[in-house]
């Protein structure tokens, strides 16, 4: 079983100089959870500048959905970057976006006819869903939920409300959006079990919020990533997603997906939303669907997407190297990638849970495909929350040479490539055990 490498105290001497030259010229705004400088990777493997070796259970923020490095997306970027690398699609023509615009729209079930718009990034991705939800509806008002990352642009930041750090001093944001509970089921915030929490949090919306604050005609829109992501990773009841699109439905207001960070084959399926059996009326995507490179994209019926020339556009949005390099990985995602991301996630869930029951401070354990949490809890009777706790596991896993994120207030995060292979899914799972039984007596001190 290949294991990770570290030579040394980490940072290592070319890391530490190279970290300082970034406080000295890059923004202070990036949160880095440890200092890790990546110098080159390929699938899961990362070496760093001082030629560690890591095993990468973050893909990039869940962005390299296809490993790093793919040969088959290195050769689609390569080729087109030979033939032509920007014309910008906003008021040209080439065949990469096109196609790219063809496939994605045939992914999508149903019948109806599809169109994409294209941008760079996720939080472009539901800015433009943002727009196209009002200029639809000739409606002002919007739902979003706490715990929801969408972004920090400014209409996606105010669909957001993650972490209060990312929202202050922005202020006055974008009015007429208001915020509600996700289902999080074993943290009822209306103190109940699946499904009467289910049925609450629904019910709440259509006899509380509509009938006192928020005139459902007025409503254009509820944004709902299909998995809470940055929340906490978050899997909702079953029902909740089809009850509420049916409040949504008799009031004409349009259901988004924010698919962002759960779309493009990362549990198992193209679009999270199929695990619930729900087709929204517009679904944000990006990350994963061009396996590292910059793109995001909206994707809605025609009968939807029915805004004007001019009304919308970016320059760089839908660039031909980013195109091909989302029609390599969508072609590697019908292949074989879904398939082995629901094979994998099972083997991770089943680890994950196999250590859940030898240690009494992991609480939660949830995902679907290789989109997956764990809690860390002070106390799991009374599921109390152990942040601290949290990010000294991530610190020591990256001492071990194992990537891992947070999420949430407390929640380890896992979101390899879809490539993982079950030996390094195995070698993840024994590196935290190891992790958790070294730091285990300390435990205390973490809640």
């Amino acid at each position: 079983m290949r294991r990770p490498e570290i030579t040394g105290p980490l940072p290592g001497p070319k890391a530490a100089a190279m970290i300082e030259r970034d406080r000295e010229f890059v923004s202070p705004s990036y949160t880095r959870m440890y200092p890790l400088v990546a110098r080159e990777a390929s699938g899961v493997w990362m070496r760093d500048v001082d030629d560690n070796l890591f095993l990468d259970f973050t893909a990039g923020i869940a962005v390299c959905s296809t490993g790093h490095a793919h040969p088959r997306v290195v050769q689609a970027v390569k080729d087109q970057a030979e033939r032509l690398m920007h014309m910008s699609g906003t008021d040209f023509y080439y065949a990469p976006q096109i196609e790219l615009a063809r496939r994605l729209a045939f992914l999508v079930p149903g019948d109806e006819r599809y169109k994409v718009y294209f941008g760079n990034s996720g939080a472009e991705a539901v800015e433009a869903a943002f727009k196209l939800a009002r200029h639809h509806t000739r409606r002002e008002l919007n739902i979003a939920f706490f715990g929801a990352f969408h972004g920090r642009t400014m209409g996606a930041l105010s669909l957001t409300a993650s972490k209060a750090v990312q929202r202050s001093h922005y202020n006055p944001l974008i009015p007429g959006i208001t915020h509600i509970f996700y289902p999080y089921c074993y943290r009822c915030p209306f103190k109940l079990t699946y499904p009467a929490c289910d049925l609450e949090c629904v019910r709440w919306v259509e006899e509380t919020l509509f009938r006192t604050t928020m005139p459902p005609e007025e409503v254009a829109a509820i944004f709902v990533e299909p998995i809470q992501g940055e929340g906490g990773y978050i899997v909702p009841p079953p029902e909740f997603h089809l009850r509420l699109a049916a409040v949504a439905k008799k009031y004409g207001i349009l259901y988004v997906a924010d698919e962002v960070q759960s779309g493009m084959g990362r549990t198992g399926k193209m679009f999270a939303m199929e695990h619930f059996g729900l087709v929204p009326d517009i679904t944000a995507l990006a990350k994963g669907i061009a396996s590292g490179m910059p793109l995001g994209a909206a994707l809605a019926p025609a009968r939807i997407m029915d805004w004007e020339a001019g009304s919308h556009a970016s320059t760089f949005g839908g660039n031909p190297v980013s195109c091909q390099a989302a029609l390599a990985t969508i072609d590697l995602l019908e292949e074989e990638l879904m398939a082995n991301a629901r094979l994998q996630g099972e083997r991770l869930m089943h680890g994950l849970r196999t250590l859940q029951d030898r240690y009494e401070c992991i609480g939660d354990v949830r995902g679907m495909g290789l989109m997956v949490g764990l809690e860390l809890v002070a106390d799991r009777e009374r599921k109390e929350k152990a942040p601290q706790w949290r990010d000294d596991v991530i610190q020591a896993c990256f001492e071990k040479g194992l990537l891992l994120l947070g999420c949430g207030e407390n929640t380890l995060r896992f979101c390899p490539p879809l490539t993982v292979g079950e030996q390094e899914v195995d070698t993840c799972v024994t590196i935290l055990d190891e992790v958790l039984h070294r730091l285990g007596r300390r435990a205390a001190s973490w809640g």
